[in-house]
């Protein structure tokens, strides 16, 4: 290939990036929405623009005291967009929920004002169920909302500042949770001028990634906020609506941009082969008809369709054997070795819990709504005394490494903490005994070959205050063994009841005490990105040199997706039929999204795994659809 024909690949989109510059001149503002396909090179047209705005107008930004905002979807994007404008000071990174809370988080009065009337209009709404409603278990669950709600509302008046962390768990009574802060952020900034001034002046600028995926009443307060104050305000929307994987995004987003908004588009993938590129536009060509082209310097590059029964009994051996296949017909061994990183996309959390060996310890705080935010990037306290502080501390000792154990304990343990050694004076000795004596005991639950439970490590870890024990833990930390047995007892009979938003968390945190502690290590490196699996809704924005998609609607246990109907193996239901006579959008459009995305994250080759329950079907209708070839599929 031409050195030509490479700067061709580069600049052909260059158009889209000069239309972005236009629009972002402090003195005559203008809205854009920038179509930017998978492997488009978004994130470097955004860093390129904030680099031209802060070129020109640097001076006028620090004279006014102000900042260009980004929003974007992941803490590690935020960490992306930062290290690519060098940490600059005038750029505000973060994601929708830490943004919000950093406009409303002193309107302290106000969002009182506003839980009060949120709390009683939904107290209204479930007693209304409740009266109409049947009795039984949907009775209870009612009952006990109403009650929660009822406790929190007369909490209010003695709360005097609200609490609201981002990243983690939010259960105190003086703590809001995501949905609210999003409901707040979106009320405010449609209802309240003021804070539309605060956020205007504050960010004439405001650029949001992935903006297909954002919140939709939060995006319909900034498009709001924009048509009120656009002689001042450039609101720059990214993303790609064929990519919208979450429910909560706005679906006509792309559709009803106004009239005066720029639209730049990307045509260019620099991720995929050609090979991949054509498969993803014949996978996209129905919705919307965009087509990307692939780069000239990129190979032809692999897929493969492996389709199997789903009710394949070694499903392991099933993914294996795809595996073994992929190596003959690409001649890559890395696809035949369980050690290279082969990335294996699962369509639901619970299938990589099942498959990586961690599903008692996952599945019982997965129900809770309000856990899994912590329970999935691993902030949840209640899981990281064991992850972040036990774990490490009883590998360290299992390979000898005191000096690691050391370390450990005069971060994470009251025993040894500064103070602690201070507050001892001259009888620090004992301190250091205690804590040894603490780690022992830790060790011991692993002696003659034992495998301890949650529960187990939980009461010596709070008997011998080796580390604080985080709240969520405490009503157990000192349970009577027979007490506790006595409550799981009760739940495996059916006789718990679960709340509004789902099982309650002390069922939860009930349930999964009684699980190994061997678990958390794979949890551990699966939360952190570490292990061969990930979701499917969970690589987006991110790529990989070889991908392997599993499908399997009867394991995923979900009703969102429908592979099966997207791949022609079972039919559409009436409501599938009907909902596209409506244009209205049905889980065969959310499918096909989803499977957009999982085909573009692979930069050099592709397998998908498809568990059927017709397999010749699904093999006749791909083929049909043009998807793969006939020589491209193999059954299992």
């Amino acid at each position: 290939m031409s050195k030509v024909n490479s700067v061709d690949d580069d600049t052909i989109d260059a158009a889209a990036d000069v239309e972005i510059d236009s629009c972002l001149y402090l003195d005559a503002p203008k809205s854009f929405f920038l179509f930017a396909g998978a492997g488009s090179g978004k994130t470097r047209s955004l860093t390129e623009a904030l680099e031209k705005v802060l070129g020109r107008s640097r001076e006028h930004l620090r004279l006014h005291h102000q900042m260009i905002a980004v929003i974007t979807y992941t803490n590690a994007a935020c960490d992306e967009i930062s290290r690519r404008v060098q940490y600059d000071r005038l750029v505000k990174v973060s994601t929708i929920h830490s943004f919000i809370w950093s406009q409303i988080k002193g309107f302290h009065t106000d969002i009182k004002i506003w839980l009060e009337q949120n709390l009683r209009e939904d107290i209204a709404k479930i007693e209304e169920k409740e009266r109409k409603g049947r009795g039984g278990k949907a009775s209870l669950n009612r009952q006990r909302s109403i009650q929660s709600k009822k406790e929190r509302l007369a909490d209010l008046p003695a709360i005097k500042r609200f609490t609201y962390n981002p990243n983690g768990d939010n259960v105190g009574r003086d703590s809001l949770n995501h949905a609210e802060v999003i409901a707040l952020g979106a009320n405010f900034l449609t209802d309240k001028p003021l804070m539309q001034r605060v956020l205007v002046n504050a960010f004439p600028i405001m650029l949001v990634d992935e903006s297909q995926d954002t919140h939709g009443p939060f995006l319909e307060a900034l498009l709001h906020v924009q048509a009120t104050h656009k002689e001042r305000f450039s609101l720059g929307l990214i993303g790609d609506t064929m990519q919208r994987i979450y429910g909560h995004g706005m679906a006509e987003l792309g559709r009803n941009v106004p009239n005066d908004w720029a639209t730049p588009t990307k045509t260019m993938n620099h991720r995929s082969p050609h090979r991949l590129v054509r498969l993803v536009n014949r996978i996209r060509q129905p919705v919307d008809g965009l087509a990307q082209q692939a780069r000239s310097d990129k190979d032809e590059g692999i897929v493969r369709l492996f389709i199997a029964a789903s009710d394949s009994s070694n499903p392991d051996k099933t993914e294996m054997t795809a595996r073994f296949r992929m190596a003959v017909i690409t001649g890559d061994n890395e696809w035949s070795s369980p050690d290279e990183d082969i990335k294996m996309l699962i369509l639901e959390h619970h299938m990589a819990a099942h498959r990586l060996g961690f599903s008692d310890l996952f599945e019982p705080l997965y129900r809770v709504d309000r856990l899994k935010t912590g329970l999935l990037d691993g902030s949840l306290p209640g899981l990281r005394l064991f992850s972040e502080q036990v774990l490490p501390v009883v590998r360290a000792r299992q390979r000898g490494d005191e000096f690691a154990i050391a370390a450990i304990l005069r971060k994470r343990s009251d025993l040894l903490s500064k103070q602690s050694l201070i507050a001892a004076g001259i009888d620090q000795t004992s301190k250091l005994r205690k804590a040894s004596a603490a780690v022992d005991a830790i060790a011991a639950l692993w002696k003659d070959g034992n495998e301890p439970r949650f529960v187990d490590v939980l009461h010596v870890v709070a008997e011998t205050e080796l580390f604080p024990i985080p709240e969520a833990l405490r009503p157990y930390a000192n349970r009577a063994e027979s007490e506790l047995q006595q409550e799981i007892s009760t739940l495996l009979d059916g006789v718990e009841i679960e709340g509004e938003e789902g099982p309650d968390q002390a069922t939860a945190w009930e349930s999964f005490l009684t699980s190994p502690f061997a678990q958390i290590e794979s949890y551990r490196d699966y939360v952190q990105g570490l292990a061969t699996f990930d979701t499917h809704q969970g690589v987006k924005g991110r790529e990989f040199d070889q991908v392997m998609i599993i499908i399997d609607d009867t394991e995923a246990r979900g009703f969102m997706f429908s592979y099966d109907k997207l791949f022609g193996a079972k039919d559409k239901t009436a409501s599938d039929l009907k909902n596209e006579q409506e244009n209205k959008e049905t889980g065969i459009d959310r499918t096909r999204r989803l499977l957009y995305v999982t085909c573009s994250r692979a930069m050099k080759n592709l397998a998908l795994v498809l568990y059927s329950p017709n397999p010749e079907k699904a093999r006749t209708h791909v083929i049909r659809e043009d998807w793969f070839a006939e020589d491209e599929i193999e059954l299992l």
